[in-house]
C-alpha cells in the first residue's frame, strides 16, 4: 500500500486538475516545466519547482489540508 502522504500529495493533485480542467492543467504543467528548466538548468529543479508540485509537497505531510485548502491555492507558490 502507499504511503498515505503519497495518496494525500496525488489528491492535492486532482483537486488542482478539477478546479482548472485536465486540458489546461497538463498544458499549463508542460509550460511551466520548460520556463523552469530553461531558468534552472536541471530537471528535477525544475520539476520540484512548478507550482502545482511546490503546493503538493509543501502540504502532502498535512493529511487535513484538503479539508482547509482554498480554492486555487497553487497561486501564492508561483
Amino acid at each position: 500500500n502507499p504511503p498515505a502522504w503519497l495518496i494525500n500529495h496525488e489528491r492535492i493533485h486532482l483537486r488542482q486538475q478539477a478546479e482548472m480542467g485536465l486540458l489546461l492543467f497538463y498544458v499549463w504543467y508542460l509550460l511551466e516545466f520548460l520556463v523552469r528548466l530553461i531558468v534552472y538548468r536541471h530537471r528535477y529543479r525544475a520539476y520540484r519547482n512548478i507550482c502545482f508540485e511546490r503546493e503538493a509537497y509543501a502540504n502532502d505531510q498535512n493529511l487535513s489540508y484538503l479539508a482547509t485548502r482554498k480554492p486555487w491555492a497553487f497561486w501564492k507558490y508561483l
